[in-house]
């Protein structure tokens, strides 16, 4: 019986006008998008790689030099790289740094010079717009707004025109039980809005797979099916949504009313408002603060080793201080440097949880995970340059041990070994995703969305139950 019902709801639905526009609209959408990709993402690339190539020229020439010159200048510019699955969800990368250099070292007054730290970029968030960009069309534009609202469509009359006709009380006098008839109508709209987004899709990926502009390898692959099932998750709400207000109302005009006041709240403009109390709740460490720490730590250093700066022996105790003065300053603001970008990371976090209400945002924190775009991407280009800097360090360590006329005093010239460095055998950073991380990171919210699709198709039982006829 629940066969027959979704047969006949998705062949009304196949035969209705909605549904061609439906498909006119999602092909118009995704063809656009996979034109905008293709023009975008190879000067990307190109882009990233040029750099990248610029970076690895510079650090050869510091190793052909000495290693005293690696220790000194560090890597260079660290750079995220492009994301082949940027046409999902932008995840607001331009407001996002794509590049980490080491903190100059610094020459003091005195002519010794320091060694190099990491420096963070602001994670320049803005937190009043965290929802899909409706100037942006990728795919987090298309699911969030345009499929959420064709769920709707399908669905405002699923129940309240039967019972408008008369048909709902047929079904009912001829003992079909009532969540066989819930079951058949929701399975039938699933249908006919996944077959105009699946074949949508399916030319938006043929376009940008067949070209040689875009690699999208074993991976990327199955992210796509992990975000194809998240927009099917987000369209079972919307369709549950749907069929609860049908089931409660009596006309269809009605529940379609409803229904489009309940889209441009939770939809369009909650995301708004909530960010807003986001930003007001959440806050971080100021520029302000972060300099008053620095300027004391600094200070406080300085009066420890002061006698270091200005000493011109280069006996081996002496070396070794000017090699606790440099490692000490580094660490220190490597650790300031740290806890801003932390509480700039806790302010984003606390936001996002405020912002969960809205399922829009909600879907588009989950694109943006398994996309490998957005904060997450951020994060995760912060932890991949961390590990990368303790491995360089590790190196220079490693290779000033291996020769026993060196005094090993790493961060002074004459402290460390005059032997010639392979360019070859510098560790080069390598900019890479993970997609356990990402599951980890994207586990809460996804079973929130699992969470308000179960409440609201039990909702919609609850509600079909107490229907009178």
């Amino acid at each position: 019986m629940i066969l027959h019902i979704t047969k006949r709801e998705l062949y009304d639905n196949l035969n209705s006008l909605r549904f061609a526009l439906t498909t006119l609209l999602l092909l118009a959408l995704m063809l656009t998008n996979a034109i905008g990709h293709l023009h975008e993402h190879p000067k990307r690339i190109q882009q990233y790689n040029e750099a990248v190539a610029e970076s690895l020229d510079l650090l050869s020439s510091h190793a052909d030099d000495s290693l005293y010159k690696l220790a000194q200048q560090g890597p260079g510019k660290l750079y995220k790289k492009p994301s082949p699955l940027h046409f999902c969800a932008e995840g607001g990368e331009h407001l996002m740094p794509n590049i980490i250099e080491g903190g100059s070292p610094y020459v003091y007054s005195t002519g010794i010079i320091g060694v190099w730290q990491l420096k963070y970029p602001d994670v320049n968030i803005n937190l009043k717009r965290v929802g899909p960009d409706i100037t942006k069309v990728d795919w987090a534009f298309i699911i969030a707004y345009v499929l959420s609202l064709i769920a709707l469509l399908f669905t405002f009359d699923a129940i309240s025109s039967d019972r408008e006709s008369g048909t709902l009380r047929l079904m009912l006098a001829n003992a079909v039980p009532r969540h066989t008839i819930l079951i058949g109508k929701f399975l039938g709209a699933l249908i006919s809005v996944s077959i105009p987004f699946t074949l949508a899709a399916l030319i938006n990926l043929l376009m940008i797979s067949t070209t040689s502009a875009v690699h999208l390898n074993i991976e990327a692959w199955g992210r796509l099916g992990i975000i194809c099932f998240i927009a099917l998750l987000y369209t079972c709400f919307f369709l549950a949504l749907g069929l609860l207000v049908s089931a409660r109302v009596q006309r269809s005009a009605v529940s379609l009313v409803i229904l489009l006041l309940i889209w441009v709240t939770f939809v369009v403009f909650m995301p708004g408002p909530l960010a807003s109390i986001a930003s007001e709740f959440s806050s971080s460490m100021s520029a302000d603060e972060k300099w008053a720490r620095y300027s004391q730590r600094q200070e406080e250093i300085w009066d420890k080793y002061n006698y270091v700066a200005w000493s011109d022996e280069v006996d081996r105790k002496t070396l070794t201080a000017k090699r606790a003065f440099f490692t000490e300053k580094a660490e220190m603001i490597e650790r300031l440097n740290q806890e801003y970008l932390t509480s700039q990371i806790a302010q984003v976090q606390h936001a996002r949880s405020i912002t969960h209400f809205s399922p829009a945002i909600l879907l588009q924190h989950l694109l943006e995970s398994f996309a490998g775009t957005g904060f997450e991407r951020h994060s995760q280009f912060v932890e991949n340059v961390e590990r990368y800097a303790r491995q360089y360090r590790e190196f220079v360590v490693d290779i000033d041990r291996s020769d026993p006329e060196s005094l090993h005093i790493i961060g002074v010239r004459e402290g460390m070994t005059k032997r010639k460095v392979s360019p070859a055998a510098v560790p080069k950073f390598e900019d890479t995703l993970s997609l356990s991380k990402d599951f980890n990171t994207a586990a809460v919210d996804l079973l929130l969305l699992t969470l308000f699709v179960i409440v609201l198709l039990s909702g919609a039982y609850l509600a079909f139950v107490r229907v009178e006829v």
